[in-house]
């Protein structure tokens, strides 16, 4: 194949795509057959085949069992804004963010004490197996899971103290700034690193997506003079949600 050529199942995935976008192909429309394309296209049953696949796997079209396949309607992504720690508010910065953003949010949580990872001992500036406390959250936004969090906090700060459960006790619900600085702990700085992946199976499943999407992952530790005092991955649809910063310039 000469140097910079499309192999040319991409060539025909390009033109259906096109199609899609432009609106040719609207939401809900049944894609070309194989033998459509093939003919359309002067290509093999195995390039269609590829071509199809590949727009499956962009999320663009959509399997219906016994009827074929289906052009998806794209959502106008929504933003999520992330702007920090605003003193005074008491609020996680999840309710912070939506309050914002005009909408209140709910969440549901579970938190059980394990030995951390080595990855999250790393993040955490631990030992790998030293115990953690681990809580997990799926957030909704008029009922519909937008968001996904799994956090780690270290039990050598919060253990036996009236914090040490994330979401419960007289501080529950609060940020992380709030909780620590109720056990003299200061937070002075959070470090955000944003990425995408393809969606794990039961991340896809809470968070309605199908097999292949892709969620932006935000790994997320808060530091007290330099110690890490928590540490989480926040996962997102990326298909369905803009990360929106808005940091002060000092």
């Amino acid at each position: 194949m000469p140097f910079g050529e499309q192999p040319a199942y991409l060539r025909v995935a390009s033109d259906l795509r096109e199609k899609i976008v432009n609106g040719a192909l609207p939401p809900h429309t049944r894609l070309p057959s194989q033998a459509r394309i093939r003919e359309e296209y002067g290509v093999s049953d195995t390039v269609a085949l590829e071509a199809r696949k590949v727009l499956m796997a962009e999320g663009l079209v959509e399997g219906r069992s016994g009827s074929g396949t289906y052009v998806r309607a794209r959502p106008v992504p929504r933003r999520i804004a992330r702007s920090g720690y605003r003193p005074g508010s008491g609020a996680s910065p999840f309710r912070q963010e939506q309050t914002e953003e005009g909408v209140r949010g709910t969440w549901e949580s579970r938190s059980e004490q394990e030995g951390a990872s080595a990855e999250v001992a790393e993040r955490l500036g631990i030992e790998p197996g030293d115990r953690v406390m681990r809580t997990r959250y799926v957030f909704r936004e008029a009922g519909e899971p937008i968001m996904l969090s799994t956090s780690w906090e270290p039990l050598a700060v919060t253990g036996r103290t009236p914090v040490m459960l994330p979401e419960e006790g007289p501080l529950g619900g609060c940020g992380v700034v709030d909780r620590m600085a109720a056990i003299d702990v200061v937070v002075d700085n959070v470090a955000e690193e944003v990425g995408a992946r393809p969606g794990l199976a039961e991340e896809l499943l809470a968070l309605g997506g199908v097999p292949g999407h892709v969620v932006m992952v935000i790994g997320r530790t808060y530091y007290a003079s330099g110690l890490a005092v928590e540490t989480a991955d926040v996962v997102v649809p990326a298909d369905r949600y803009r990360i929106a910063y808005h940091l002060p310039v000092k």
